[in-house]
């Protein structure tokens, strides 16, 4: 992959890793526990999908730092006193669950590509 192919393909996964920490943040708490396990699935997806596209462990990388920005800044409260992480089990398991998917997506071996044996 020629490199400005890479970048721009690093900057959209980045793009989609904030995307779904919003949506998987939404989704967790409106519709439990549905909505958490499809949330989870779409950090799974991702993630991995990263490292499908790009052929490297930084595919997976990249959407699951700027996931774990997204959600640390969406966990805090702010002095009016919204935050969208509510106290509770379902936020949580959300939150380790996504670190423990970006950590086995970004750690799982690479296998060469299969094709015919030359041998």
């Amino acid at each position: 992959m020629a490199r400005p192919a890479r970048v721009a393909s690093y900057v959209l996964l980045g793009a989609l890793g904030a995307l779904v920490a919003v949506a998987g943040a939404l989704l967790q708490a409106g519709w439990f526990p549905g909505g958490l396990l499809l949330g989870l699935a779409g950090c799974a997806a991702l993630f991995y999908g990263g490292v499908v596209a790009t052929g490297t462990r930084l595919g997976a990388v990249v959407p699951a730092a700027v996931w774990v920005v997204c959600v640390m800044v969406l966990s805090t409260s702010r002095p009016e006193g919204d935050f969208l992480f509510a106290a509770g089990v379902g936020p949580y398991i959300y939150l380790l669950g996504g670190a423990m998917v970006a950590v086995i997506c970004a750690t799982v071996p690479q296998l060469p590509p299969s094709g015919p044996n030359t041998a």
